[in-house]
């Protein structure tokens, strides 16, 4: 059997991405989040994975001591200045920190990377990260997935970069859109709907943190969180390339 591979989260918030990947056979090794909030619910539920504060100096803090390989460098990089909402500033907005998922990206040297950001993205800021990519050597594709499309009772759709470092196979159509739901993935393979009148706590998350009582925080957790049936589907496209790729 294949080692897994290693996954790096940045912007981690809850672990939404972590979970996804985690259930289809991935291994997290590593989270980077500026809420204290945040990083106590990852430190709850990955207590033996180390955490870091900022994106900005991750690098270093990685390379400080001996840590395991980085297969995929994962993230939602913060996306005000690209949400429809509010000033649309884009790539001059001091929020925009995709430079700074760049930076751990060249420094690290993943063999993936997962991006994740809001629709608003295709049109301010998607351009400079395929070109960044590009010249890091990754062969990037964008897409959207909807979490109703993963058995979610709410649309919440998100737009996906899965990249790999140039020289692996990928066949002509790997990374891309696919179905006429302009989803990352399978739509045609979807879970069933858990019922229209509720969406069940994640297993072992338990709508984000028991024993931690700040409702705020806890909104806004889950507001930011990624669907963590949404990341599982992004996995199982990435390791469905790894495994055609060896």
């Amino acid at each position: 059997m294949s080692e897994p591979l290693n996954v790096l989260e940045l912007f981690a918030g809850i672990g939404g991405m972590s979970l996804g990947l985690q259930r289809v056979g991935m291994r997290i090794v590593g989270h980077v989040e500026i809420n204290p909030f945040c990083r106590a619910v990852l430190h709850r539920h990955w207590p033996e994975v180390p955490a870091h504060d900022d994106v900005r100096t991750a690098a270093a803090w990685w390379h400080s001591q001996p840590r395991p390989r980085v297969d995929v460098v994962a993230g939602g990089y913060p996306c005000q200045g690209e949400s429809t909402m509010g000033k649309r500033r884009g790539e001059d907005d001091p929020r925009w920190l995709w430079p700074a998922m760049g930076d751990v990206i060249d420094a690290l040297r993943p063999t993936y990377v997962i991006g994740e950001n809001v629709l608003g993205h295709r049109t301010r800021g998607l351009g400079r990260v395929l070109a960044d990519l590009a010249d890091l050597g990754y062969t990037a594709r964008a897409g959207v997935v909807r979490a109703c499309e993963m058995g979610a009772p709410h649309p919440r759709a998100r737009l996906f970069v899965l990249a790999h470092a140039q020289g692996s196979r990928c066949p002509p159509g790997c990374f891309e859109p696919r179905g006429h739901h302009s989803a990352v993935g399978h739509p045609q393979e979807r879970p069933e709907h858990p019922g229209p009148d509720r969406w069940p706590a994640e297993p072992a998350v338990d709508r984000v943190a028991y024993g931690l009582p700040d409702r705020v925080d806890r909104l806004a957790a889950l507001g930011n969180a990624v669907l963590p049936a949404v990341a599982e589907q992004i996995g199982r496209i990435v390791l469905d390339h790894h495994d055609n790729d060896r």
